[in-house]
């Protein structure tokens, strides 16, 4: 079956696009939203522009698209409705893992599209899910977090299981489904090529975050043995 990947840039998108594919699952495209932050529109305080060039290491096309988050819903039906009659799609495939109120979300939108919703790690131990992402040979770094729940010093730190014990003892979600962390994959078993960061620097956004704003960045080969 044709799918869209409903894609943040994150982890959690990136381990459900691992899973359709070893499902048999046919990706014809990333689905990317940048929402409005400040004077521009960001993808979890990132330029839009570094989700492309991600598109472009995993050699997958994608549609991004911005809304506001009012007009989310809509700008996403459009969305898939131009892809659905363009390039053939039958369902799209979600990152949720417990959030039960965006589940029916993913749902009740894709029966009004006339799609099937997938979301392959849904109600599975989070725990169990970071291991297999990490076992997998991905790589992620932390790009935002929700200063109330966590220190800024773990902003552009690679996730690993360090990380994941410093999510563990600050009692947060481990996935941050509440939005505690968000993370930008970097490399990985489906990537043709990595990102490497060459410049970055924190800064503090609205609503209580703060972002490591990468704004130097290249495509780059594979190391041996990735």
């Amino acid at each position: 079956m044709k799918v869209i990947i409903s894609w943040s840039g994150g982890k959690d998108s990136c381990l459900s696009l691992y899973r359709a594919l070893n499902d048999g699952l046919e990706p014809v495209c990333l689905l990317n939203i940048a929402t409005r932050a400040g004077e521009g529109f960001r993808v979890h305080g990132l330029n839009p522009k570094i989700i492309i060039d991600q598109a472009k290491a995993l050699e997958l096309p994608i549609v991004q698209r911005t809304a506001s988050w009012e007009s989310y819903e809509q700008v996403f039906k459009e969305a898939v409705e131009e892809i659905k009659c363009r390039l053939g799609a039958e369902g799209v495939v979600f990152g949720d893992i417990f959030l039960e109120e965006h589940r029916r979300w993913t749902i009740r939108v894709c029966e009004e599209l006339g799609v099937k919703a997938f979301s392959p790690l849904y109600g599975e131990d989070e725990e169990k899910l970071m291991m297999e992402f990490l076992d997998a040979g991905f790589k992620a770094m932390i790009v935002c977090v929700k200063l109330d729940k966590l220190p800024e010093d773990l902003l552009g730190r690679i996730f690993d299981r360090e990380v994941i014990k410093a999510l563990e003892n600050a009692g947060v979600d481990l996935c941050g489904e509440y939005g505690e962390y968000h993370t930008l994959v970097l490399d990985g078993p489906i990537f043709k090529k990595r990102i490497e960061v060459l410049e970055g620097r924190i800064e503090h956004i609205p609503r209580g975050y703060a972002v490591f704003d990468i704004h130097g960045w290249r495509l780059a080969e594979k190391r041996f043995g990735d």
